[in-house]
């Protein structure tokens, strides 16, 4: 199950919010039931019709099974501690889940 995760930050954060929502990000990597954690921003490829480069950061998170993003999402403390934290940095979010078709 691999979940991920695209963040848009308000324009009026400041450089240490910024950095407190990159650091709680980048935490969310370190969770230990996942298989891979990463997180980035947005790369400077070429733009095409097809390519949105307009989200501030992402991050994909690779569970070993569906049980572990259920856990994930209704009691890791930590995830449950980043939106605490983090909520208020941005605008808008949008999460794409994908389950293995093999």
């Amino acid at each position: 199950m691999i979940h991920n995760v695209y963040f848009w930050l308000k324009q009026d954060i400041t450089p240490e919010q910024r950095e407190t929502f990159e650091h709680e990000l980048i935490k969310l990597t370190e969770i230990p039931y996942l298989i891979h954690g990463f997180v980035g921003k947005p790369a400077p490829t070429e733009e095409r019709p097809v390519t949105d480069h307009s989200f501030d950061y992402s991050s994909t998170l690779h569970f070993k099974n569906f049980e572990d993003h259920e856990f994930y999402q209704k009691g890791c403390e930590r995830h449950e501690h980043f939106v605490s934290v983090c909520k208020p940095f941005f605008d808008r979010v949008i999460v794409y889940d994908i389950a293995p078709i093999h």
